[in-house]
């Protein structure tokens, strides 16, 4: 039995590391199979960075059209036409103490 591995101990280590490296070539960290599942990741997070991209612009569009200087009254119009807060014949009294 020794005598036969001993003959072809070259054919047995030389066929185990065969079988080792395509092994890893298929499924290990850097293998095929790892490749393919990580560009599927990089287009998926590609799309994802595409879509935050554009809610980005979107956001600062928007943020663009708010200015430095409120106008109260506009606010208060888009308050009562939004909320139903009042109606459009109510009359608005302001009341101011004078005590001091």
């Amino acid at each position: 039995m020794f005598k036969i591995i001993k003959n072809n101990y070259l054919l047995l280590v030389g066929t185990f590391f065969i079988i080792y490296f395509i092994f890893n070539l298929l499924d290990g960290d850097r293998g095929f199979i790892s490749y393919i599942n990580k560009k599927k990741v990089i287009n998926e997070l590609s799309l994802k960075e595409i879509e935050l991209n554009n809610q980005v612009e979107n956001l600062e569009r928007k943020n663009s059209l708010i200015t430095d200087k409120i106008d109260l009254d506009f606010i208060e119009t888009l308050i009562r036409d939004k909320f139903m807060y009042g109606k459009e014949e109510d009359k608005v009294y302001i009341i101011k103490n004078n005590d001091s």
